[in-house]
């Protein structure tokens, strides 16, 4: 829902429109004189209302419905581009106006919730919304900051999806809104788009540079402490993949006490999924099973995008013992088709990737 921190006429004769109100309706609704109501309309963005006034505007708009907030909010941005007073005089404003901030926040907050269920669809109109709507050179800092906040969980949306490299790729995302906070000057989005840039980067098999860029970061002052351990397990995911299973782990393990010092149920039992993958890979599936059933009993199940990464890391313990080489098979296949349901294109890649290289060799159970 829209709201407004400061109203001026434009903005009041906004809400008239949404209303579908006459002047003298809309002076009779709020309980002022009409020469009110069309002095704000004469004016517009070139008069305020007195604070009084202002106050019970903003209980009008609170009152008002999802589709006069609607209406509102579309009157308002045709508005902004070209409102004209009775004298002729043009009214622009540059960039969205204060409502728009707000409703612009708001949004990001939902897509973040959509791209937590892999709500793809929903995430990727919220975005459009706004990086179709302003340009970044039309945008002061407070628009660019949520410029660049969208454009980094854009990255985030094309990341899910698979989209690794390319034009309209998580990379270029990425880079972009990288470029925009290193304009704004806050090197905490600086470091943490330098962490998602490093995770594409090991998605699209450069372990060598995602591991170093991992290890710069976990000890990066610009990020919480929460993000370094992020970046320290990510340097162990990035030696598993690379082969070096047993410093792997111990580095895992490292990351998964500091989420339990700091009570990140999620992180926590990601942690162990990989120190399953990487006991996995040293051959110890008794000690892969035991990590694996960890994380299945912790953390968060919201997430079909965690619950897919779960299975497919069961499904691979699994199929590397021949006494439960179907039961792998089975766990795979249900992880593949929750993958294909939510569009995780690089999941699948992943789930067929691991049923590819289980043709090979089955390791015999440690002990």
């Amino acid at each position: 829902m829209a709201t407004v921190h400061h109203w001026t006429g434009l903005e009041a004769r906004a809400l008239r429109m949404a209303l579908r109100m006459s002047v003298r309706g809309f002076a009779q609704r709020l309980g002022l004189a009409v020469a009110t109501v069309s002095k704000w309309e004469k004016l517009l963005a070139a008069t305020e209302p007195r604070p009084d006034t202002q106050a019970i505007l903003d209980t009008a708009l609170a009152r008002a419905d999802a589709s006069v907030h609607l209406r509102f909010e579309t009157i308002l941005s045709e508005a902004g581009g070209g409102a004209r007073t009775a004298s002729g005089r043009r009214v622009t404003a540059a960039g969205p106006r204060a409502w728009e901030y707000e409703t612009w926040t708001d949004d990001l907050d939902r897509t973040v919730v959509a791209l937590s269920r892999q709500n793809f669809t929903v995430a990727d109109s919220l975005l459009a919304r706004w990086l179709n709507r302003f340009r970044a050179t039309e945008l002061d800092d407070k628009g660019l900051y949520l410029h660049a906040r969208s454009t980094a969980l854009l990255g985030d949306l094309r990341r899910d999806q698979g989209s690794v490299l390319g034009p309209m790729s998580a990379h270029h995302s990425y880079a972009d809104a990288r470029s925009i906070f290193t304009q704004l000057d806050i090197p905490r989005r600086v470091a943490q788009l330098d962490l998602s840039l490093a995770v594409v980067a090991e998605m699209s098999g450069k372990l060598d540079t995602a591991a170093h860029t991992y290890q710069a970061l976990a000890v990066d002052d610009r990020l919480s402490r929460r993000d370094r351990a992020r970046a320290r397990l990510w340097v162990g995911t990035a030696l598993s993949k690379g082969g070096n299973h047993d410093y792997a782990s111990r580095v895992m393990q490292a990351a998964a006490r500091e989420f339990e010092d700091l009570t990140e149920p999620d992180d926590w039992s990601v942690a162990h999924q990989k120190l399953a993958l990487a006991r996995r890979g040293i051959g110890d599936l008794t000690q892969a099973l035991h990590f694996i059933d960890i994380a299945r009993r912790s953390g968060s199940t919201d997430s079909p995008m965690q619950r897919v990464r779960l299975d497919t890391a069961h499904g691979h313990i699994l199929l590397s013992d021949r006494a439960t080489r179907d039961d792998g098979l089975h766990v795979l296949d249900q992880a593949a088709g929750s993958a294909a349901q939510y569009g995780l294109v690089h999941q699948l890649r992943s789930i067929e990737s691991v049923k590819a290289s289980s043709e090979g060799p089955i390791r015999p159970r440690q002990r």
